[in-house]
């Protein structure tokens, strides 16, 4: 079971665990951090350490399995928003190399599109040589290529962005701690515990639930969630007109309990508030055998049951990125020559 906290399990955002609709977007640390990108003395070594940061903060990814990405491990052409490709992922007791696939969920493609696009090039390599890291260092190897960060370059640069921009926060912001946060934010906004154990890379379910820390009225925020979904229409129904009503009044069925008793003779039990739902216009679900159960009392056939309304349907607008990573088409990213600062997305 996730644990309960009465607090954030961490500092990277109090407000964000409060409320679950923040989605943790406005983090105080990395606000912060985000700013002094601004007037850093170095500013891509400090935008290549915040980049980091932000791959664990938002899909949990390790800093040992972060610095061991290459250029080419960025696969836009993956699912909706792109993957990573953790070649290096951590095993379970020393098992060696667990790879895995992570999405770019959570933001991290924009956050990465900004990274390549933007800052990637002030490194100074080549990004069509085979093999050239995601996070370059500032050092060169023999050859003049850029090498690849340490490590303890980033728990570094991490710490000293919490000393600047949390003084309050008594306890040590580690990257460890920024996956946790990942996982119980993920968890607040809906996302099952399975597909946070998928995220993270973790070989046992039990593992991923400890990760999680949820704020002490889970229980309540749950049964209102629990009753919104309930309350709410079918989906597709904005788009066509539930004329279940109309249909049984046509045929001399006036009430409601004469329908549900009609339909429990036919051997489909529909309890009172779906019934209700049925009768009002704005049904929860409707199985395809109900369907057919409702169209053989009525003697009508679905087109009279549903009516499609087609001046509610919204006039189509330009496709955005993430609509257009969505629809499967592959985004062309890579590093432009730059000399100045851009500040990533929020």
């Amino acid at each position: 079971m996730p644990a309960r906290r009465d607090e954030p399990a961490s500092p990277v955002g109090r407000a964000a665990v409060a409320d679950p609709a923040h989605r943790g977007r406005d983090r105080p640390a990395f606000t912060g951090w985000r700013q002094e990108l601004v007037t850093c003395r170095k500013f891509s070594p400090m935008a290549r350490n915040y980049a980091v940061a932000r791959r664990a903060a938002d899909v949990g990814v390790r800093i040992t399995e972060a610095r061991m990405l290459d250029l080419d491990d960025v696969r836009w052409e993956l699912g909706r928003y792109g993957k990573l490709n953790v070649r290096h992922g951590k095993g379970s007791r020393r098992k060696g190399p667990r790879p895995r696939l992570a999405p770019l969920i959570n933001g991290a493609d924009r956050n990465l599109l900004w990274f390549i696009e933007d800052v990637w090039g002030q490194f100074g390599d080549d990004h069509t040589r085979p093999g050239v890291p995601l996070f370059p260092s500032e050092r060169k190897n023999h050859d003049g290529s850029c090498s690849r960060a340490t490590a303890d370059v980033f728990r570094r640069a991490l710490a000293a962005a919490a000393a600047t921009h949390l003084p309050a926060w008594a306890g040590k912001l580690t990257p460890h701690v920024l996956r946790r946060f990942c996982a119980s934010q993920l968890y607040l906004g809906g996302m099952s515990l399975f597909a946070i154990q998928e995220l993270l890379g973790h070989a046992w379910t039990g593992t991923a639930a400890r990760y999680i820390h949820v704020h002490g009225t889970h229980v309540e925020d749950a049964w209102v969630a629990g009753q919104q979904t309930r309350d709410r229409p079918m989906e597709g129904t904005g788009l066509m007109k539930w004329n279940l009503r109309l249909a049984a009044a046509n045929r001399g069925i006036w009430k409601a309990s004469e329908l549900q008793r009609m339909l429990a003779e036919r051997g489909v039990v529909i309890s009172a508030g779906k019934m209700s739902g049925l009768w009002s216009g704005q049904p929860n679900t409707v199985k395809l055998d109900e369907l057919d159960v409702l169209c053989a009392i009525l003697g009508c056939g679905v087109d009279e049951l549903l009516l499609p309304e087609p001046e509610t349907v919204p006039a189509p607008q330009p496709a955005t990125d993430d609509q257009a990573a969505a629809s499967g088409q592959t985004r062309s990213v890579t590093p432009r020559p730059r000399t100045g600062r851009s500040l990533p997305p929020r």
